[in-house]
């Protein structure tokens, strides 16, 4: 399982991945439960007991720590970005359709990319305008970089059958139409 970040809508319900191993950047962890936390604007994105599990976890030898990009299966890639949360973290994955960049929160919304306007919760602001570039850096273009949580996705690409309209969607498959045009 590959947790990009701990804030509250990315990770938790570990116990229900029983025999699941976790990736994760160090260095999240240790912002998740450092100093900063103190202080709400950047704390309330964090469940404590989401970050407790990650310890629980780690105890019991199932976390995987990463400093930086690197490879955890052929075709499948972790890269460090920063900013949103200080050890955030995008997947890049190879499809049928060439890679697929899995941005999460590296860019909220397609727009937040396009427009260099960084998404509101922010621990640094030039870690991720410079997450934006990585991004680009490793898609072959705008049309393969998903963003986390913009609702266009839904819209951009197929269901996988019909049942899970609105639930899930095909990323091996191009866009209806250009995503960053």
């Amino acid at each position: 399982m590959i947790l990009t970040h701990l804030h509250y809508d990315h990770a938790g319900n570990f116990d229900r991945l029983s025999n699941a191993r976790f990736h994760l950047q160090e260095r999240e962890l240790a912002y998740a439960s450092g100093r900063y936390v103190q202080y709400p604007r950047l704390s309330h994105s964090f469940e404590a007991e989401d970050v407790c599990g990650i310890v629980r976890l780690n105890y019991a030898r199932r976390v995987l720590f990463y400093d930086g990009d690197a490879e955890i299966a052929p075709g499948l890639t972790v890269h460090a970005a920063g900013g949103h949360s200080a050890g955030l973290q995008f997947v890049r994955v190879n499809t049928r359709r060439g890679p697929v960049v899995l941005a999460s929160d590296v860019s909220h919304f397609t727009e937040n990319m396009t427009s260099e306007r960084p998404f509101t919760t922010a621990l640094h602001v030039g870690d991720m305008l410079a997450g934006f570039d990585k991004l680009r850096a490793v898609a072959p273009d705008g049309d393969h970089i998903v963003p986390g949580h913009d609702p266009l996705v839904m819209k951009l690409y197929p269901a996988p059958s019909p049942d899970l309209s609105s639930v899930a969607v095909r990323l091996d498959v191009a866009p209806s139409v250009g995503a960053h045009s």
